[in-house]
């Protein structure tokens, strides 16, 4: 049997009523608040992170090869399929090719101005399918060009769109060409710069319409095993790509959005560290006050023979109690309220500002457990200090302290 941990054991059971008792509910309370804060925190933070970014990879993958051109428009000049890259490149998942051609969408009521990026049937499209609220994704065929699009819901809405119906496309180039189209899926991203502007579509109609051969296309769009490798794959594409290309990374193409996520990240981690601060100096507080109370004891365990440590001992036992307390409710607490959001979504947001209708949650398990662990590293390091304030109490004044 371990004494410190019966004594330990025999202190929670005697103690009710005390002052103590109190203070040691104010523990497990700043313990629990601050877990359940904490995972509350970072799934939310996490969610934003992966749904925005799922959102701008739907449009785009990580790393996006172009024609190098002064010139600003979304067309751009055409490129070879083959743009110099080795076939295996570590950390590369995918390679897909990409077009785009400015049109004027007329309808039987509107008129408005697009760009129309077209795809082929090996272009992940699936990432796009998270953001369809109405139809399905374009069916390809190798025969011919489909004239399926995908629209947005502003497009839709500015032109009086449903899926099923057809409008003519006309392409803006020497001779113009029109084009008949049917909307075959409306998506939502809630990001203005893509669902004010792009229109998706077959890529072998642009090559139809620019009189390409199947080896050129409008770009090249690269996707990674890793997003946070983004950089130094960079360079190992960048050395290997053709001279006369450029390689843009999505990072610095929606610089703005990717800021605000790491601002946001920032605020976060300084607020948890405050949250933790306040958590482990109550615990603190609380063994102080628990040693102050347990003055006579301490001086009769050390007339008996026990040594400093063992006393130590009683002291970090019982703060572990109720540190393990305080986390087992923090994290009911948490992972509960994270639970009722991502199934229920009872609290909305406004898509206008935040990009979606809804607070997201991401589950990361790995996160939970290192913010777990990190809590519990940290509170009982900080109860070795009033510890260690039972070394510098005498025997015989302890005995006599009232």
């Amino acid at each position: 049997m371990n004494i410190s941990r019966y004594i330990s054991d025999k202190i929670s059971e005697v103690q009710a009523g005390s002052f103590t008792t109190s203070v040691t509910k104010i523990a497990i309370i700043s313990i629990a608040a601050g877990i359940a804060i904490m995972i509350v925190s970072f799934s939310i933070l996490e969610g934003f992170r992966n749904e925005i970014s799922q959102k701008i990879f739907s449009f785009g993958a990580h790393l996006q090869i172009s024609k190098y051109d002064t010139n600003n428009s979304y067309e751009g000049a055409p490129i070879n399929k083959n743009i110099g890259l080795s076939d295996s490149i570590p950390g590369v998942k995918d390679i897909q090719y990409f077009a785009r051609k400015t049109a004027i969408i007329k309808s039987e009521e509107e008129v408005l101005g697009v760009v129309l990026k077209g795809v082929d049937s090996k272009y992940n499209l699936k990432a796009m399918e998270q953001n369809l609220l109405e139809g399905q994704l374009i069916t390809f065929s190798d025969t011919a060009s489909s004239k399926e699009v995908l629209v947005s819901q502003r497009i839709a809405s500015k032109l009086n769109l449903k899926v099923g119906d057809e409008a003519i496309f006309h392409f803006i180039q020497n001779p113009p060409r029109a084009r008949k189209l049917k909307v075959k899926g409306i998506f939502n991203t809630g990001l203005e710069e893509f669902d004010e502007v792009f229109v998706i579509g077959d890529i072998a109609l642009i090559r139809e319409l620019n009189r390409w051969p199947d080896t050129l296309a409008g770009g090249v769009e690269i996707i990674l095993h890793d997003f946070n490798q983004i950089d130094q794959i960079a360079e190992v594409v960048f050395d290997q790509m053709n001279y006369d290309l450029q390689l843009i990374k999505i990072t610095d193409q929606h610089a703005q959005l990717f800021d605000w996520l790491k601002l946001l990240r920032k605020n976060v981690v300084i607020f948890l560290v405050l949250i933790i601060f306040v958590a482990t100096f109550n615990m603190v507080s609380t063994v102080f006050i628990m040693i102050i109370e347990r003055i006579n004891m301490i001086g009769v365990l050390k007339a008996v023979g026990a040594t400093d440590a063992q006393i130590r001992q009683v002291f970090y036992f019982r703060g572990l109690n109720l540190t393990l307390k305080g986390m087992l409710w923090g994290n009911v607490i948490g992972i509960g309220f994270c639970a009722l959001q991502h199934y229920f979504k009872f609290i909305p947001l406004d898509p206008e500002n935040y990009y979606m209708d809804t607070v997201p949650i991401s589950w990361n398990i790995g996160i939970i457990l290192g913010l777990n662990l990190i809590t519990l590293i940290l509170t009982m390091l900080a109860i070795l200090i009033p510890a260690a304030m039972v070394s510098r109490i005498k025997p015989v004044k302890a005995i006599k302290f009232d």
